[in-house]
């Protein structure tokens, strides 16, 4: 399924969707439901883990810590998860995943609502619940393929997000309830105990209706096929770039927002569960967008990513509360529209037997730098303030936009065109052939 490396060129599906249309296969229902579950109570307790941090600690940095070690086992061992799931059979592997992950999630409860709960425990329970990720995570991209089929891939992709950010709006709000009624530990104990529902949806399934994908046989230098797989594809590549900068600077939510409702707006968790939920309703609505529309193209990724940056520099500097929630909807919606974007068009230019080392890759530039950026981003806001961190990091978001939209058109044959001509569209692609002679 792959194609050139065009700076614009994209498969078109080869059937019509609308918003919802993955929703009438039986296994996608499934799986979508038992997600919806898992990703409730694992916004819960990502909430109720950075207060709990932020509470035996007073420090933003302890936060971004915490935040670090989720993501470091996928900056260290990524790539190994994706050639994993390029090899065996994606459901077992869901099965083992994602019990794992209730687990820990039933270990940190033990230890909060048994009243022995320290910083260090938070950091190795984010840990393992990392390393369970580096082979969740590629596992959970691919298997959709199989569930829907290359026709409905993109829709399933954009159904996918907007399942994520739907949990993300009814997680953090809950999580603020529940941890302002009886504490933390009620919502580590309701996310382990949300995995049961992904489990019995992968049970139920049928596994005669899958999709067949061919599976990547056992053998030496996977990595660096895939590596080099990648690095021939100006088409992945850049866009992956453009990941690791939004996932690095331009995500960092959980450290801007404890430190905005502590230091900036005064607030308690509650205020914190509000403007996360503030939040993903705007990636919710992207993501509906995204799912409709089956937007694919990467000048739509490039731009959703400048407008993401702009953004964030803008709800920074907000004077007033009520104008750096309104503010966090939109910013909300564009950077949700990148990452779906950034995430179906990579998966749509990448060959089957490929598809797990390069949605490995993609994934562990998106959240492996994160332990890059959040101790440096929570310095940064310690140190600084933090409508700085958050200014910046914005900027820098919106900068590698233009950077990277700048090397996909070279790599195109194709230049940016600006015409303030009134009736003219002010900026479009031209061959370079034409840009010179005009």
């Amino acid at each position: 399924m792959s194609t050139g490396p065009g700076a614009d060129s994209a498969p078109a599906p080869t059937a019509t969707t609308t918003t919802f249309s993955s929703l009438r296969i039986r296994n996608y229902r499934l799986f979508a439901t038992g997600q919806m579950v898992s990703n409730t109570g694992t916004w819960m307790q990502r909430i109720a883990q950075d207060w709990l941090v932020l509470s035996l600690t007073g420090s933003a940095a302890a936060v971004g810590i915490t935040v670090a070690m989720q993501f470091l086992p996928m900056l260290l061992f990524g790539l190994y998860g994706g050639v994993i799931a390029d090899r065996f059979d994606k459901r077992r592997l869901l099965f083992v995943t994602q019990a794992f992950m209730g687990l820990t999630g039933l270990a940190l409860a033990a230890l909060t609502l048994g009243g022995v709960v320290q910083v260090w425990h938070v950091y190795v329970m984010a840990f393992l619940l990392g390393m369970a990720t580096v082979v969740d995570n590629p596992t959970r991209q691919v298997f959709v393929s199989e569930l829907v089929g290359p026709a409905q891939l993109r829709n399933a992709v954009s159904l996918n997000a907007a399942n994520f950010q739907t949990a993300r709006l009814v997680g953090p709000a809950v999580a603020g309830i529940l941890i302002s009624a009886v504490g933390s530990g009620w919502a580590f104990l309701l996310n382990g105990l949300s995995f049961i529902a992904p489990l019995a949806g992968l049970a139920l399934m049928r596994t005669a209706e899958l999709h067949p994908v061919e599976r990547a046989p056992r053998g030496k230098g996977q990595l660096r096929e895939g590596l080099r797989y990648v690095a021939g594809r100006p088409d992945l590549i850049w866009p992956i770039v453009l990941v690791f900068f939004i996932g690095t600077f331009g995500f960092n939510f959980p450290i801007w927002l404890t430190a905005y409702v502590d230091d900036v707006f005064h607030g308690d968790a509650g205020l914190y569960g509000v403007l996360n939920s503030l939040l993903a309703a705007g990636s919710l609505a992207g993501a509906l967008f995204a799912a409709k529309r089956g937007v694919s193209l990467l000048r739509v990724t490039i731009g959703a990513a400048l407008a993401f940056g702009l953004l964030e520099a803008v709800t920074a500097l907000s004077p007033s509360l009520w104008l750096f929630a309104v503010l966090l909807v939109p910013a909300g919606m564009f950077g949700l529209l990148f990452n779906v974007t950034a995430n179906s068009n990579v998966q749509m230019r990448t060959d089957e037997a490929m598809r797990g080392r390069v949605m490995s890759l993609f994934m562990m530039v998106f959240v492996g730098g994160t332990p890059v950026g959040g101790p440096v981003v929570g310095w940064v806001t310690d140190t600084y303030g933090a409508r700085i961190g958050f200014v910046a990091c914005g900027l820098i978001s919106a900068a590698a936009a233009v950077f990277v939209g700048l090397m996909l058109a070279r790599a195109g044959g194709v230049r940016i065109r600006l015409d303030l001509r009134r009736g003219h569209q002010h900026l479009r692609l031209v061959p370079r052939e034409f840009a010179a002679a005009a």
